[in-house]
């Protein structure tokens, strides 16, 4: 088991990682002293949020709240929905929400903690890949409009994140390879070596090796140190939206039936890869270093979809500043940068993709 310590400004917190983690839970809940403790889960996720609540015996004043699955749920309606079940369920300041499953849970009690009486704290229990490497680490909070992805949203960071890897064991087939979409990223962006890519391809067993926690820590520490240095996410934490503004266009156009987040964001990399070489920016070893590791990995990075056909999603993109375009592409593999592109010469690039 590991412990990375995440350090903002205004917080600290650790993110324990491996198998049993989640014994550490009750501990840091008693810690907060809190008057009251609410599970937040959706219907995939309620069985666990239920084996969670009945494991902590210290705490009297506990509550389970059940919000409906899925990013089409992901909305302003839930959080407001989910605000006035904190108030029915009559949480103060001093109380504690604790968001157990995947990324849309993580983003959407996080969001409605950062709102309900101005802020309450919470806890992230990451019951899948991108939750557990990535999205319940560093206080990003938020929930999708017609318009786009994460348009509404607030900076919140949690009291502690679990992500016990017993809880992975509980995932589809399809979560897990998909969730890899994130790890993907994080290799090309530089967060662990080629070595690390030995625990591939995934089984339940490797789910829960040491090699597997150790790829989880590696991803958390990389991210953290990134958080560390630019919390609000205006200077190199920017390098962790790489294949996101493509790959949310993606799940947008196909009204988030047809890929999950993962998938999407491993074909939105591979984009954004084609993009840099297209520009001159990327060097063309990159993307056989992707299909290769991809490949490995068990990923599809390809769509059918003509890539002009996002045009219209991909300006949406909460990154951007007046008429320009902030994405994200390697010069070569570990070597992220920022480039600003103009919706003519971003609609003229991805037109020949």
């Amino acid at each position: 088991m590991k412990e990375i310590r995440v350090k903002t400004a205004q917080s600290e917190y650790g993110v324990i990682i491996g198998f049993g983690a989640l014994k550490r839970l009750e501990s840091l809940l008693l810690g907060l002293h809190a008057d009251c403790v609410v599970f937040v889960a959706d219907t995939n996720t309620i069985s666990i949020a239920r084996q969670v609540y009945n494991d902590i015996t210290g705490i009297k004043l506990k509550k389970i709240i059940e919000i409906p699955a899925g990013e089409v749920n992901k909305t302003p309606e839930t959080a407001v929905k989910l605000c006035s079940a904190f108030a029915a369920s009559g949480l103060t300041r001093g109380s504690v929400a604790v968001a157990v499953g995947g990324g849309v849970i993580g983003d959407t009690v996080g969001f409605a903690a950062a709102i309900y009486l101005r802020g309450i704290r919470f806890v992230q229990v990451p019951t899948t890949i991108i939750a557990a490497t990535d999205s319940s680490v560093g206080g990003k909070t938020g929930v999708d409009l017609p318009e786009g992805k994460n348009l509404i949203g607030a900076f919140r960071q949690p009291e502690a994140v679990f992500a016990d890897t017993c809880l992975l064991d509980t995932l589809p087939g399809r979560e897990i390879t998909s969730g890899l979409g994130e790890v993907l990223k994080y290799y090309l962006l530089g967060a662990f070596e080629e070595k690390c890519l030995d625990v591939f391809p995934l089984s339940r067993d490797s789910l829960k090796s040491v090699d597997f926690e150790e790829l989880i820590a590696r991803c958390v520490e990389f991210k953290a140190r990134l958080v560390c240095e630019d919390e609000f996410d205006n200077g190199v934490r920017r390098y962790l939206n790489l294949g996101h503004t493509f790959g949310h266009a993606l799940e947008k156009h196909c009204e988030y039936t047809r890929y999950n987040h993962g998938e999407a964001v491993a074909i939105g990399i591979k984009i954004a890869v084609r993009l840099g070489i297209k520009l001159g920016i990327t060097d063309a070893e990159v993307l056989y270093e992707l299909d290769s590791v991809a490949w490995k990995m068990g990923l599809q990075t390809d769509t059918e979809l003509k890539i002009s056909e996002l045009f219209r999603n991909i300006t949406t993109d909460k990154k951007r500043l007046g008429d320009n375009s902030n994405i994200i592409l390697l010069k070569r593999l570990r070597a992220p940068t920022v480039v600003t592109l103009t919706d003519s010469e971003l609609r003229e690039a991805v037109s020949e993709l």
